[in-house]
C-alpha cells in the first residue's frame, strides 16, 4: 500500500515538472525578461557605464617579432603596442643584437606618434587597432 501511495506522488510530481517545463519553452524570450525582477532591468545601465570606464584601458594589443639585424635570426627583435580605444598609448620596442639589446618607447596620440616609427611598430599598431 505505501509502494503504491509513493509511486503516485512521484507521478504527480513528474507530470508537474513536465507542465512546468513545457510552459517555460513556450515563453518568449522577451516574456521571459518582462518577468525578472525591476532591478535586473538597470543591468543595462551598469553594462553601459562599465564600457565608459574601459574605454581608457589598454586593452588593444599585438606583437610584432622580427630579425632586426641580417646576422641574428630567430625573430628576437619585437615590437608591442599597448592602446585604448582612442589610440592612446604607448608601443615598446626591443631590438636584439649579437651582443646587446636595446629597448625603446614611444608615446602614440590617436593612433599616430610624434617620433618616427619604424615600419615593425606601425604594423603592431595596425594590427592593435580594431
Amino acid at each position: 500500500m505505501l509502494a503504491a501511495v509513493s509511486l503516485l506522488v512521484a507521478l504527480v510530481a513528474l507530470l508537474l515538472a513536465v507542465v512546468g517545463l513545457r510552459r517555460t519553452r513556450s515563453a518568449s524570450p522577451r516574456q521571459a525578461v518582462d518577468a525578472l525582477p525591476e532591478d535586473v532591468h538597470g543591468l543595462r545601465q551598469e553594462v553601459a557605464a562599465l564600457k565608459t570606464e574601459s574605454a581608457d584601458a589598454l586593452r588593444h594589443l599585438a606583437v610584432v617579432r622580427y630579425d632586426a639585424f641580417g646576422d641574428v635570426g630567430g625573430h628576437l627583435s619585437w615590437s608591442l603596442a599597448l592602446l585604448d580605444d582612442a589610440g592612446h598609448g604607448v608601443v615598446l620596442t626591443s631590438i636584439h643584437g649579437r651582443s646587446d639589446a636595446r629597448t625603446y618607447a614611444k608615446n602614440i596620440t590617436g593612433w599616430t606618434s610624434e617620433q618616427q616609427l619604424s615600419p615593425e611598430e606601425e604594423e603592431a599598431i595596425a594590427h592593435a587597432r580594431p
